[in-house]
């Protein structure tokens, strides 16, 4: 007997199959709890290894867990705040996380030998620890500065991982120095001439350098929307200014701190772990150079968003979060690469 189905069953039939293979929340994805004395929703103290302690804020119960490192460095985890729009639709726990020197974690004065990348990188591990994360769930997505540091961790723990993100890092920081000149020389000449007098006085924080510094750079490579989002601008408003210049120097045109110099290029082909490489048209990064990283990684994957900048995260939002969320997606499902 043959039986006869109509186009409009079949059309269903075909849409709640393709739903049923896509992550989404379950019932269980609020069931979480802390290890500590009360629960303050989500929010743990971590204290290191040197006594110090630092803030990490847990969201979601899921298989697929996702520690975010943000940028700087010595911003805060707030500039991120976007995930919690996106991540937990799509069944993802993720931890917010600031930094040792950062906003909401202790800020030791007077020693700076804690500004380090390999004791952040140790940091970070502690925290992985702490958590609870491992290489059957954790994912580490780090932004800018958090890009770089995720390389770093990635070099020497990729045993503890499960999948890496970089977004908006290039993996050698003289090429960062010669594409950020190549941008500020696109400025018209009267505004260089401004900038660089400012600088020959060592004025960076004249606020009208600072103004001039926001207009012409930050507004077209770190955040293209009009206006900044509120997270975005209370993050930078955290910023510990000591920290960044000790590491990154005093202005996104001067780089000059500890970092000059670091690059991670030749060691790339390291990594075997699921990465992905995120890049953007307008990025303070080159876009191309974070393709060719996904290319040098042994399993790797690139993200290229075409309205977005260095918080392609905000303004190319859309692009940026689909195609994170479907790698973290294929990484978990064993459908990568």
């Amino acid at each position: 007997m043959i039986r006869i189905v109509s186009f409009a069953s079949v059309c269903i039939f075909v849409l709640l199959t393709s739903c049923a293979t896509t992550e989404r929340p379950t019932a269980n994805y609020l069931n979480f709890k802390t290890p500590t004395p009360v629960q303050a929703g989500g929010i743990q103290m971590i204290e290191l290894a040197e006594g110090y302690q630092v803030w990490t804020k847990r969201f979601g119960n899921s298989p697929m867990k996702v520690l975010l490192l943000h940028g700087g460095p010595a911003a805060t985890h707030e500039y991120l705040e976007c995930f919690e729009s996106f991540f937990p639709r799509a069944n993802i726990e993720f931890y917010h996380y600031d930094q040792l020197g950062s906003y909401r974690s202790d800020k030791p004065e007077g020693d700076d030998s804690l500004w380090s990348i390999e004791r952040f990188v140790e940091e970070v591990e502690q925290v992985r620890v702490a958590l609870g994360l491992g290489p059957d769930n954790f994912y580490l997505l780090g932004n800018s500065w958090g890009g770089m540091l995720a390389m770093e961790y990635a070099l020497k723990y990729q045993r503890n991982l499960k999948g890496l993100i970089v977004c908006n890092m290039t993996a050698d920081f003289d090429k960062y120095e010669t594409y950020n000149a190549k941008l500020r020389a696109q400025l018209p000449p009267e505004i260089l001439t401004q900038l660089s007098s400012y600088e020959a006085r060592g004025e960076y924080h004249d606020p009208a350098y600072e103004q001039l510094v926001f207009d012409v750079y930050y507004t077209k490579h770190l955040c293209r929307l009009d206006p900044w989002p509120e997270p975005l601008t209370r993050s930078f408003s955290h910023l510990n200014q000591h920290v960044y210049e000790y590491m990154q120097g005093p202005s996104e045109f001067v780089p000059g701190g500890i970092l000059k110099g670091w690059s991670v290029w030749d060691r790339l082909g390291e990594l075997h772990v699921p990465t992905l490489m995120v890049g953007a048209k307008y990025d303070t990064m080159k876009a191309s150079e974070m393709e060719e990283m996904s290319r040098l990684v042994q399993n790797g994957r690139s993200l290229y968003c075409p309205n977005g900048s260095h918080m392609a995260m905000w303004d190319d939002q859309e692009v940026f979060m689909d195609g994170v969320i479907d790698f973290i997606h294929d990484v978990h499902a064993g459908r990568f690469p």
